[in-house]
């Protein structure tokens, strides 16, 4: 992760003073063991979509499950403004991806000028490490610690699963005196018994790939140099082990019987700035990888998500091989992250992505492309049926008021459009949210004709205007000549949009701020040719966070757990 120059200095200003080997933590302002309480309720606020109590997120860090089906969710976190700056990492956990418990704030900087900057966390279940004699719970974070001389790789060793960490005596653990260092990201290769690191030289425009047979001891191994988009620098590289498909043009591609491979890997590379629609954007490289080198299986620049709100995305730690990988992604951009609307109105700044599978396929017009699904969104559903739904919408239109039927805010939508010929290809399918009080709107829609184009246009939302939110997004989306169908499935929650096209072979993140709530719905297709067919179903969504909210409305968090889990005295401290 990296911010503008102009909030930089924010990093070397109110963090922590070091008092001898175990840092004592004096920013009166900060709470240790204790969650951070949070105000969900606000008409910006997402329901679904994870955001923090308050504050400043960015980057997703150190995502794992683990051995009792819990998902942890660290991320960059000034728990004290709402811009960047005095880095460090919040914690949240949940069972299901979207019903997250804010715990205490995980990592703390330990010394005046330092930041807890992004990185990941394994589990050391065969104690390579020597942290963990007689357990196999051992959680192992990976940060990058910034200062105004250096950024180091550090580590902290967790015994209770992953909710307090001690820091590694010994640290750095990797350190070339360079201040453009950062984002390790690591994972267990069975095939060598080894641990693997990714980690990005940011203006060299090379990932370093490191190895370590302890977690402690690392030997570089090969470098990853100038491929792809290159924008001013490579940050937050992930690398992961991802299955293959067999059909992407089944009604369930991601259907445990259609994976073919599971032999392919992925390297994500996130760049920040100089993104295409400009700010930051990830791609990602499909390829081979031995253990020490990673082999793309082409040239291309592949793009993971077309709209301009999603960066650094990561993937959890622990998820086996043969399933779909599951990514959250920061849902923001840095041109504008540190200015919008939300800070001022409600205290917080961003919101993560939907949690989404992840599997690679080959297309019509292009191998290994990456597809991204939203997490199973059912146990949100407000009603077990539909709450709005048409069968005959070739040349017509679906109208739904959500007004007083879904207090979330939050709905979900999916069209498909089947018999589509081959040729002579006329019409378009559009949607449009809006809002009855201010007449504002968030729109989309499909061209079937043509190049096939796909567009998002947020330029009617009126509660936020900066020369760099762009307002507009298209991709080109080819229908399948074997299905000759077009399917779209869309999320909305109150201030975020996210869209997948046909399977999840497109997607996009859009955010938007609103000067009055989005309460109605318009799905509509016209100029459609003769014996295409239409089908719409509309869901309502359960908001994540009210049953987490006490009698003045406040999410208090997991106050009971970090009772019992954390002591002042050891939290995110330097111990032998």
């Amino acid at each position: 992760m990296l911010f503008s120059a102009a909030f930089a200095g924010c990093l070397l200003a109110s963090l922590v003073q070091a008092q001898s080997s175990a840092s004592a933590y004096v920013e009166p302002s900060v709470p240790t063991g204790t969650p951070i309480p949070g105000d969900y309720t606000g008409a910006l606020r997402p329901q679904i979509h994870y955001s923090p109590p308050r504050g400043f997120m960015n980057d997703p860090n150190g995502m794992f499950l683990d051995a009792d089906g819990i998902y942890h969710l660290y991320y960059q976190y000034n728990p004290t403004d709402i811009v960047a700056g005095n880095q460090h990492w919040g914690h949240a956990t949940s069972r299901d991806l979207y019903t997250w418990e804010n715990q205490p704030i995980a990592i703390y900087p330990g010394a005046e000028g330092e930041g807890i900057f992004s990185g990941s966390s394994v589990i050391d279940v065969n104690n390579t490490s020597g942290f963990f004699p007689n357990q196999t719970n051992g959680v192992v974070a990976f940060y990058t610690l910034n200062t105004a001389e250096e950024e180091t790789q550090e580590i902290a060793y967790s015994k209770d699963g992953g909710y307090t960490f001690t820091k590694y005596a010994n640290n750095p653990v990797i350190s070339i005196n360079s201040t453009q260092f950062r984002d390790p990201k690591v994972i267990w290769y069975p095939s060598t018994q080894q641990w693997v690191m990714v980690i990005a030289y940011a203006q060299e425009f090379t990932i370093g790939f490191y190895t370590s047979p302890n977690l402690t001891t690392w030997s570089h191994a090969s470098n990853f140099s100038h491929y792809g988009l290159l924008g001013l620098q490579y940050e937050c590289p992930n690398l992961v082990q991802i299955p293959m498909l067999s059909n992407i043009s089944i009604e369930n591609p991601l259907d445990q019987s259609n994976i073919a491979s599971t032999d392919m890997f992925m390297l994500q590379i996130s760049i920040n700035p100089g993104a295409p629609l400009g700010g930051s954007i990830a791609q990602y490289f499909p390829g081979t990888f031995n253990g020490t080198h990673f082999t793309p299986v082409d040239q291309a620049a592949r793009i993971a998500d077309f709209g301009k709100d999603n960066y650094a995305g990561q993937f959890f730690y622990g998820i086996p091989a043969t399933s779909p990988q599951i990514s959250i992604a920061w849902a923001s951009n840095w041109q504008y992250s540190q200015v919008v609307p939300t800070g001022q109105l409600e205290n917080f700044r961003s919101a993560m992505s939907l949690p989404r599978y992840n599997v690679l396929a080959n297309t019509t017009r292009g191998d290994y492309t990456l597809v991204s699904l939203p997490y199973d969104l059912s146990p949100l559903y407000s009603s077990t049926s539909s709450i709005a739904n048409s069968s005959t919408l070739a040349n017509s239109s679906l109208l739904y008021d959500y007004s007083s039927t879904v207090p979330s805010g939050a709905i979900t939508f999916n069209m498909n459009i089947t018999a589509i010929p081959l040729v002579n290809v006329t019409g378009t399918a559009n949607f449009t949210f809006m809002s009855s009080v201010t007449g504002e709107s968030i729109r989309g829609g499909f061209y079937l004709g043509g190049d096939t184009p796909f567009f998002i246009n947020r330029g009617y939302i009126r509660g936020f205007d900066n020369p760099f939110f762009t307002d507009k997004f298209s991709t080109n989306n080819l229908v399948n000549p074997d299905t000759q169908t077009f399917r779209l499935q869309v999320v909305i929650d109150r201030s975020i949009l996210e869209v997948f096209l046909e399977n999840g072979l497109r997607s996009a993140t859009t955010t938007f701020f609103p000067e009055g709530m989005l309460d109605a719905l318009v799905i509509s297709t016209r100029d459609l040719n003769p014996g295409v067919q239409v089908s719409a179903e509309v869901f309502g969504l359960n908001s994540a966070w009210t049953s987490l909210e006490n009698s003045n409305g406040t999410v208090a968090g997991n106050a009971t757990m970090a009772s019992q889990r954390v002591r002042r005295s050891t939290l995110g401290h330097i111990h032998p």
